[in-house]
């Protein structure tokens, strides 16, 4: 029985904050996400992480309800600490917060498994609420994104083989050198080299990179 000098202990109450990881390789950017979310009520930051690797072993022992991850990270990037992440939980819940807004980049992380794709420059408020809605489940993409998004998955795609030329080309490799480093034929090469150029609505190999570079087909 309690005393009034040895009174019942209440019981523990449940942390009902929304528990964050950041990860990205800039430090100053880790630090300002800290500082703001740490000021809201309902959330907290219990983990950061500099690349994607740590961010995975990170996420392994704290568990966070939300992961705010930047899309190109050493080590590994978000796309591999999404699916490295979502083998251990299908349902974990991961926000893309980046500066490429490629629709290629929109295209593989949304496809990877992320919950929603914000840019940097979004306003802190909706940032915010982006972070709230993922922890209730739901999808969350700004009207510019989900448009790219739309247009990505309408358009038909380059095969792998294609993407490989892609690469090649951006690189200013000629078709010689292409088909000596895929061990393929030239004419191979030029037949698809004529169909990336017709799949991007290109007139020139020049303009072909310029394209892949801005819809974030590859890296910059």
């Amino acid at each position: 029985m309690a005393t009034q000098n040895n009174p019942i202990a209440p019981p523990d109450t449940p942390d009902t904050h929304i528990r964050v990881l950041i990860a990205d390789d800039h430090a100053v950017v880790r630090e300002g996400l800290a500082a703001m979310i740490n000021r809201q009520p309902d959330m907290r930051v219990v983990a950061e992480a500099p690349d994607g690797m740590e961010a995975v072993r990170r996420w392994s022992e704290q568990r966070p309800d939300v992961a705010l991850v930047d899309l190109r990270m050493p080590r590994l990037d978000g796309v591999g600490f999404i699916s490295q992440v979502r083998t251990l939980d299908p349902k974990a819940r991961i926000l893309i917060l980046t500066t490429f807004d490629g629709d290629e980049d929109i295209y593989r992380g949304m496809r990877a498994g992320a919950k929603a794709y914000l840019l940097k420059d979004a306003p802190r408020e909706q940032l915010l609420d982006c972070i709230r809605a993922v922890h209730a489940g739901d999808t969350f993409l700004p009207p510019n994104v989900a448009a790219k998004l739309a247009a990505q998955v309408s358009e038909e795609r380059l095969t792998d083989r294609e993407q490989e030329i892609l690469k090649l080309i951006a690189a200013g490799d000629s078709n010689k050198a292409i088909a000596r480093k895929l061990n393929i034929s030239e004419g191979t090469v030029k037949t698809h080299v004529k169909s990336v150029l017709f799949k991007l609505g290109a007139t020139s190999r020049t303009e072909a990179a310029a394209i892949a570079a801005r819809r974030g087909l590859v890296q910059r």
